[in-house]
């Protein structure tokens, strides 16, 4: 069981905080065996917004887990407690992993930990945290950013999609998948948070490709063009993929691809399907298609993937 710490002190955010503790701190009923064992570890009692928090243990706690993470930082305008960023940083060189929330990436990069690393914060603070520490490769339009064992995550809600990324690593893309329908949240998003800076996020069920998405969701074993989305959807390909860029943050082949995949990674954690049945399944046509694709985008083969997250899911 791998043991996740939230590192806590006065000026955290609370919804990031919250997010973190929904995601690490109880098994969805369908999850059996272990699941994570979360500790919060903080210096006292520690204010979050109106909430008075309780923690288990100290900060030098941290250096005993497996992931550390680090909610929002209320005031970027100010340092973060050296208490904290010393024990961010011991619990790093320590060998755990570490992911900070929102603008947590401020402690993080106070830790040094950041140095030479290409990281993402919340939009309204990408050029302060840039300005403060250049040595950091600052990501304005992404909505997490996986360095190994560091991760930082992009603003608000982005912090459940790093959170969902850290259990499909640890449990594979079911079990993720799993969570994200308990907590009623799309299990993977596309695209990155620029698309969030000048227009609102739509509704789910408000927006141009509402009946579309789920439309293609249904279909991916088939050979699906632009121009089929374009024609279901009752538009020009061009007013599509402006859509798309709107709604997604991403082209309606990048999408489409993504979908494939993932659908690709749970058939692969959940059934004995071959690679080519899987491959027709998700639409790539071939094994080879599927496994050129599948290694572009997860990082290792499909083989070496379901060998790694099989045992996991069952």
């Amino acid at each position: 069981m791998r043991t996740v710490a939230l590192a806590v002190t006065n000026g955290m955010l609370h919804f990031e905080l919250s997010l973190a503790y929904e995601v690490f701190g109880s098994a969805p009923d369908a999850v059996a065996g272990p699941w994570y064992d979360l500790v919060v570890c903080g210096p006292g009692p520690v204010r979050a917004g109106r909430f008075l928090l309780e923690p288990d243990h100290g900060l030098d706690q941290l250096a005993r887990a497996d992931t550390v993470i680090v909610p929002g930082w209320a005031d970027v305008e100010a340092e973060p407690p050296a208490e904290l960023v010393d024990a961010v940083r011991a619990a790093h060189e320590a060998g755990a992993r570490v992911a900070s929330l929102c603008t947590g990436a401020f402690v993080l990069a106070a830790a040094g930990l950041l140095d030479g690393r290409r990281a993402t914060t919340h939009w309204a603070h990408t050029e302060a945290l840039a300005a403060r520490h250049p040595r950091v490769e600052v990501d304005p339009d992404v909505l997490y950013v996986d360095d190994g064992s560091v991760l930082t995550s992009a603003g608000k809600a982005a912090a459940m999609d790093l959170c969902l990324h850290l259990v499909r690593l640890d449990r594979g893309s079911s079990i993720a998948n799993v969570v994200a329908r308990r907590l009623v949240v799309p299990p993977h998003r596309d695209g990155g948070q620029a698309q969030f800076v000048t227009a609102p996020v739509p509704a789910p069920d408000n927006h141009p490709l509402a009946e579309l998405l789920p439309w293609v969701i249904e279909r991916l074993d088939r050979p699906l063009t632009v121009e089929d989305l374009a024609r279901q959807a009752r538009m020009s390909s061009r007013h599509l993929g402006r859509h798309f860029r709107t709604v997604t943050g991403t082209t309606p082949l990048q999408w489409l691809l993504t979908q494939r995949i993932r659908h690709a990674q749970e058939l692969l954690e959940t059934t004995d399907d071959s690679v080519d049945t899987i491959a027709a399944a998700t639409g790539m046509g071939t094994a080879t298609t599927l496994r050129r694709h599948f290694n572009r985008t997860v990082g290792v083969p499909p083989d070496t993937y379901r060998r790694t997250f099989r045992s996991r899911v069952r």
